[in-house]
């Protein structure tokens, strides 16, 4: 117990000075080239922070075990909306721009559409729940219509030389920190996740739990420390684009790449996981776009934690 519990300490230390050389690093270069914040947090560093989903899911496809790739995924994709986007906004307000507005959270509305769909297919037609070799393809497809979209985006929107404060560093420097901060905040997710998994397990907290909660709340750990910091360093788009790419990214490419490899079955993944996702997408889109004009705000925030809360106690209660 007192090992796990130094791994957990361990574990989110790596994560939290991860965050901030990675933050620092990414914030460098897009004053350098001229890149908003925005498209930053939905590119290097999304795809960065996705990293531990996408090792766990497809390692869990190939061993077999595609109930855990799925569960992965769709328990990242809650965490990122309802605690992540919750918990930043309760730091510091977010304000969402209009080009996040219009462009980027209808992806994440039509991506957890899919998700939910391909979930209560049982309910409509009688098939499983599965996540076929075409769908996983198709998926793929979506990524790269994804990243065209955020590409073009990039050259209409130029980011400002002075956005979000970054330091000034040198190239070199600045791509050490990024690389040196992704390497910690997985290694320390890594860690994390071993010492928090170990804990439940002795406290005799099932594995259906410990997958959608420990596996997915420590896999999304790197998207909620760099999320936080990039928000109290003054660059609240790239902390909006990193949860937003991460969300997309989750289902596009990391589920996409594991159904290519094997078809998906949801297995323990139910109804309530499905609604729970479709749900946090849904009330991201109308706080944004409703909520304290176009800001979500810290009780919005705190709602947003609460629904997290109150779906974790849930789990824990039907699986008890």
């Amino acid at each position: 117990m007192i090992l796990d519990i130094v791994r957990l300490i361990g574990g989110l230390a790596l994560i939290l000075y991860g965050a901030n050389w990675l933050t620092d690093g990414a914030s460098a270069i897009a004053r350098r080239l001229g890149v908003s914040d925005l498209v930053i947090g939905l590119t290097i560093v999304a795809l960065g922070t996705s990293t531990p989903e996408l090792v766990i899911s497809v390692l869990a496809a190939v061993g077999g075990n595609a109930p855990m790739a799925v569960g992965n995924v769709v328990g990242s994709n809650i965490f990122n909306v309802l605690a992540i986007i919750g918990i930043v906004a309760i730091v510091k307000p977010i304000p969402i721009c209009r080009s996040v507005m219009g462009e980027q959270l209808p992806w994440v509305l039509l991506t957890a559409a899919i998700v939910v769909a391909t979930g209560f297919s049982p309910w409509l037609d009688g098939t499983p729940a599965v996540v076929s070799r075409v769908e996983g393809i198709i998926l793929l497809l979506l990524l790269i219509m994804f990243m065209r979209r955020t590409l073009l985006s990039a050259r209409e929107n130029p980011g400002s030389e002075a956005e979000g404060n970054a330091r000034q560093l040198k190239v070199w420097l600045a791509c050490l920190m990024i690389a040196g901060g992704l390497g910690a905040l997985i290694f320390g997710g890594d860690i994390f996740v071993d010492g928090a998994s170990a804990i439940a397990s002795l406290m005799g907290v099932s594995d259906a739990v410990i997958g959608l909660t420990i596996v997915a709340a420590g896999t999304s750990l790197p998207e909620l420390a760099t999320s936080v910091v990039a928000a109290r360093k003054g660059s609240p788009d790239m902390a909006v684009g990193n949860v937003i790419g991460s969300c997309v990214l989750n289902i596009v490419l990391i589920l996409g790449t594991a159904a290519t490899i094997t078809p998906l079955s949801f297995g323990g993944v139910g109804s309530l996981d499905m609604a729970v996702l479709g749900l946090s997408a849904l009330l991201f889109w109308l706080m944004a776009r409703y909520g304290g004009t176009r800001i979500i705000t810290r009780l919005e925030g705190a709602l947003l934690f609460a629904v997290y809360v109150g779906y974790i106690a849930v789990l824990v209660l039907q699986n008890s």
